[in-house]
């Protein structure tokens, strides 16, 4: 189960990152499967297609993100960052000057 929701929040992940570069059909199928958890029969349905149509679909489309997170990195970059903030913030403790804290926030807010 729990393995099932790492690779969910992945796909929403990588969703965010580049959903802009997917057509809008293989947008809507991911936004249907991942954001809105509808079942394959829900989307066959909402879609006017067949299941089988909508697994290949959401594969194609599946594949498609993770090829553009292998040559652009944006999610590898976003997951390193929010560990190098929360490493740093827990290095510095209750230690932080206001412009420390100024720089923390402005790091978050990056992504």
């Amino acid at each position: 189960m729990l393995e099932e929701l790492e690779r969910t929040m992945r796909m929403n992940y990588l969703y965010d990152f580049y959903h802009t570069l997917l057509t809008s059909r293989q947008r809507k199928y991911i936004e249907l499967y991942y954001l809105e958890d509808f079942t394959f029969s829900e989307i066959a349905e909402e879609l006017d297609v067949t299941r089988q149509a909508v697994y290949d679909n959401l594969k194609r489309s599946k594949d498609l993100l993770e090829h553009y997170e292998k040559n652009l990195g944006m999610y590898r970059n976003f997951i390193s960052r929010q560990s190098l903030i929360k490493e740093l913030g827990e290095i510095l403790g209750e230690d932080r000057s206001h412009d420390v804290e100024r720089i923390l926030e402005t790091l978050e807010a990056l992504d």
